[in-house]
């Protein structure tokens, strides 16, 4: 099969971050410290799965970093990605990605040549969780982008409503806590007047925009500068990624990476 993902102007290499495997796109012959994203994958996907989401950002003068989370892609990958999975690895995930972060922000940095002042998280679905929690607890990282992801973590928690009662109460339960602690919408001072982007189908099944909607509402007027916090909605869009979406992101960190 043709790879279409090949450029004259982007290189792309499979690496490996201690135990991390990632792949990183970059513009050929970049000799100065580059803006740098670092994209995390949602739930049954893997980084190879994002190969063109990364060729594309990257495409815009960006190295971006697409790794593999735990259960995924060459990370001992589940068989199954069903409710079952999800109740047992679903935070445990997430909660390892936030440990990674300062692993894989290092190693760019000082063998990719990333611009520590000029660092980008991103994510979508499962991924969003993940970027959000890192940007809450990394004032250094400039600016978020959560594609039909969540920063009111304990209220999706809390509003599965195609999760069984009896396995929401126990999906609730196990990293109850830790979410509460983490989660971005309990960290709202650190977060005021940096940039975020949220961007959602407002008909979204599994992750409902109303988680986005309600950390937003409380965020929000917060903010000096209004534009540098913005929730785009979708109508009658599911649980999908548009071009429409990576347009928008591409705008954003032309503005604020």
């Amino acid at each position: 099969m043709i790879d279409y993902l090949k450029s004259n102007f982007i290189t792309e290499e499979k690496i490996n971050v201690q135990e991390i495997p990632a792949i990183i796109f970059r513009p050929k012959e970049v000799k100065k410290p580059i803006p740098t994203i670092i994209l995390y994958h949602g739930w049954s996907s893997n980084k190879d799965h994002q190969r063109l989401k990364g060729f594309i950002l990257s495409s815009v003068g960006y190295q971006v970093v697409l790794p593999d989370a735990i259960y995924h892609g060459e990370r001992n990958a589940l068989s199954d990605y069903d409710m079952e999975d999800a109740i047992k690895y679903f935070w445990d995930i997430i909660f390892k990605n936030l440990e990674e972060f300062s692993i894989i922000e290092k190693e760019l940095v000082s063998k990719y040549n990333a611009d520590s002042e000029r660092i980008a998280v991103m994510g979508n679905s499962m991924g969003g969780f993940t970027a959000g929690g890192i940007f809450t607890h990394n004032e250094h990282v400039k600016t978020l982008i959560v594609l039909s992801g969540s920063c009111a973590w304990e209220y999706f928690n809390n509003n599965i409503e195609y999760m069984p009662s009896e396995k929401l109460k126990i999906f609730e339960e196990k990293a109850e806590e830790k979410v509460k602690n983490l989660e971005p919408i309990n960290h709202l001072n650190v977060l005021k007047d940096r940039p975020i982007l949220l961007l959602h189908g407002d008909s979204d099944t599994v992750v409902s925009v109303e988680c986005q909607r309600v950390f937003y509402n409380k965020l929000y007027p917060m903010y000096r500068d209004k534009e540098k916090i913005k929730l785009i909605e979708y109508p009658r869009l599911n649980h999908f990624i548009t071009t429409n979406m990576i347009e928008e992101c591409i705008n954003w960190l032309g503005r604020y990476l």
